[in-house]
């Protein structure tokens, strides 16, 4: 019985140093995911969400992934693209579940802040702080936007801009020349006017447009400490009659007829083919929209110009409208370090020179849209926006969604001649209340 005994403890110690040894033979190394190394043998998934879905855009994307992937085999990358307006709404939604994307499209301003003040993005501050070729690879004025308490949320991928594309031929028949201030500016539309031609290409089906023009004519129209401090959900009052005065001149372009027909009903895209046609003269247009024009445009002559300085104006009158976009990652990923690694590959050098040729946008990577990559109006336009004293952030990401739920329908129920300016704000103010009462 002693032997058995013996023999059992002589056995189980053996065993014991056995797997003990099987063990250590099969512990891999760690790796550093963030930091753009791979090797782990766990595939590991992580989902981003963009708002391109147009074939090209998908392109480019899908292009990194496939790159981003064969460098990192253990991290795959599932991809979903939707539209600017439908993805306002999947956003909403999802940021309210546990199924959200690792990786998340936003645009910059108050439309991140909501996901960071709900506790729905990552703070990405140690990891900027950590690679310091990262953090200084990225321009800095498009990262402020994505900035909230001295903290970084979000990590841009271009910068936009707004500005007036018109057709050189038709000026140059009717003599006219770029305008510099509102006067002029309603000089050549009526001139316009006059020779048969309409003068703006307008699709307002989605009210991001017509809130575009808000953006600027708000931004001249009121003084900016005030405008800020209304733009802030703790302090928003939109009292100051300036707001009322840019509602009023963008339905005097209306009432003067310098707008195509039924602008309220159609889409963008189908106001963008009127422009080239040559039905209309000119079109307020992005600047990520330059390359489309300069292929689509018939081999036409073309030039653009800012929104016109207001002489009057209580406002900067040297901003321009747009802002940076980018992605930002989920507080409730299980992967923040692949997450990560993905955004430092998707805004590398390579990637933001890619993104320069391939469709023409303006990286917010430094140096990557330069003199060997970019056509002549594009550096023309970062030019235009680097000479801006800032940028007027589009409107309705720039305050809170819930005021611009209000806002934005409630402007073409003015252009559409149903509301008046002033009632339009009244609504303004009371949902801005309620705001500040609900989160304060």
């Amino acid at each position: 019985m002693k032997m058995c005994r013996a023999a059992f403890t002589v056995c189980l110690i053996v065993l014991l140093l056995v797997t003990s040894l099987v063990g250590c033979g099969s512990k891999e190394p760690a790796h550093n995911i963030a930091e753009g190394q791979a090797g782990t043998s766990d595939k590991v998934e992580i989902k981003f969400l963009h708002s391109w879905p147009r074939p090209e855009a998908n392109a480019y994307f899908q292009e990194v992934i496939t790159a981003f992937e064969k460098d990192h085999p253990n991290i795959k990358v599932k991809m979903e693209a939707v539209g600017d307006e439908a993805i306002k709404d999947k956003l909403r939604v999802m940021m309210g579940t546990n199924s959200q994307p690792d990786i998340f499209f936003s645009w910059s301003g108050e439309f991140a802040n909501n996901f960071i003040q709900s506790n729905n993005s990552l703070d990405l501050t140690e990891a900027f702080e950590k690679d310091t070729d990262w953090k200084n690879r990225i321009t800095r004025s498009a990262i402020e936007p994505f900035t909230y308490d001295g903290k970084i949320y979000g990590v841009p991928l271009r910068t936009n801009a707004k500005f007036f594309v018109y057709n050189k031929d038709i000026f140059e028949k009717n003599n006219l020349s770029e305008p510099r201030t509102w006067d002029e500016f309603l000089y050549v539309l009526e001139e316009l006017k006059q020779s048969g031609v309409t003068p703006i290409s307008f699709g307002n089906i989605y009210p991001w447009a017509g809130c575009h023009y808000i953006t600027g004519l708000n931004q001249k129209l009121v003084p900016e400490n005030i405008r800020e401090k209304d733009y802030d959900p703790a302090g928003g009052e939109f009292s100051h009659y300036g707001y009322i005065e840019a509602i009023e001149y963008l339905k005097d372009l209306v009432d003067k007829g310098y707008f195509n027909n039924g602008f309220n009903s159609i889409e963008h895209n189908m106001a963008i083919e009127m422009f080239y046609s040559g039905e209309t003269a000119m079109m307020y247009l992005e600047l990520i929209e330059f390359g489309e024009v300069d292929k689509d445009f018939k081999g036409n002559e073309w030039g653009f110009f800012p929104l016109p300085a207001i002489e009057d104006g209580k406002g900067n009158q040297n901003h321009i409208t747009g802002a940076p976009d980018g992605f930002m990652i989920s507080s409730k990923t299980k992967y923040p370090d692949e997450a990560i690694a993905f955004l430092k590959f998707l805004t590398s050098q390579e990637m933001g020179e890619k993104l320069v040729t391939t469709l023409g946008w303006p990286s917010a990577v430094i140096g990557a849209l330069n003199e060997n990559n970019a056509e002549p109006y594009l550096i023309k336009g970062m030019k235009a926006l680097e000479e801006a004293d800032d940028m007027a952030l589009w409107l309705d990401t720039d305050i809170h969604i819930k005021i611009s739920d209000v806002y934005l329908p409630g402007l073409q129920e003015v252009l559409n001649g149903r509301k008046t300016p002033e009632a339009l704000m009244k609504e303004v103010q009371e949902i801005a209340k309620k705001v500040k009462e609900e989160i304060y």
